[in-house]
């Protein structure tokens, strides 16, 4: 019976038609000259200023409608798909080669950390949909939280406040605060201690 069950869900997962794929109106938050325009100043004025220019890449940010803090530090080879759907808090970090896929809302809070080469994944695509629908949900990353190099965050996930996700972790569930998570899937394994 388990195995009839899995060839009808393999049978109509064939069932994919890109040809019916829709983008909803507004998925993106704005026009779409607005997004290649945002596209264009990224790969020239953010990602081409030198490291030191952490304000200048604040207010290209801010201009196209991030919230961006104080102090915040954005290395230029970070990638940003839509900055108006950015909230990042005071004396945040975010590591060279960071990811942002914000086709949700990313709020990253104050003093917390996003290292290098970290891929936050607010959108995916519904594989049981024959016009393989495309969704998005926020990703929320708590003051004083510390993601390590290559991680990856799933669509809709918190990561509470002082949290520590390990090194190339991959997170799908939200995370509690003030442990120490590791692993794919990660899980929590102690309390980091101040």
């Amino acid at each position: 019976m388990a195995i009839d069950s899995l060839y009808i869900g393999i049978l109509m997962m064939c069932d994919q038609d890109l040809s019916k794929f829709k983008l909803s109106s507004n998925f993106r938050g704005k026009s779409v000259f607005h997004v290649q325009f945002w596209w264009l100043i990224q790969s020239t004025l953010f990602a081409c200023s030198p490291q030191f220019m952490y304000g200048w890449r604040r207010y290209l940010l801010r201009l196209f409608g991030a919230k961006i803090g104080k102090g915040v530090i954005i290395r230029p080879s970070a990638r940003i798909t839509y900055p108006w759907k950015l909230s990042i808090g005071d004396y945040s970090w975010i590591g060279d080669h960071v990811d942002l896929y914000s086709l949700g809302d990313i709020r990253v809070g104050k003093n917390a950390v996003v290292s290098q080469k970290s891929y936050l994944c607010t959108g995916s695509h519904d594989y049981q949909s024959d016009s393989f629908d495309i969704y998005q949900k926020p990703i929320v990353i708590e003051d004083e939280a510390w993601l390590a190099t290559d991680v990856y965050i799933a669509p809709g996930v918190t990561i509470g406040k002082g949290a520590v996700i390990g090194a190339r972790s991959s997170v799908f569930k939200d995370m509690p605060a003030g442990m120490i998570c590791v692993g794919s899937p990660a899980v929590p394994v102690k309390k980091r201690v101040p």
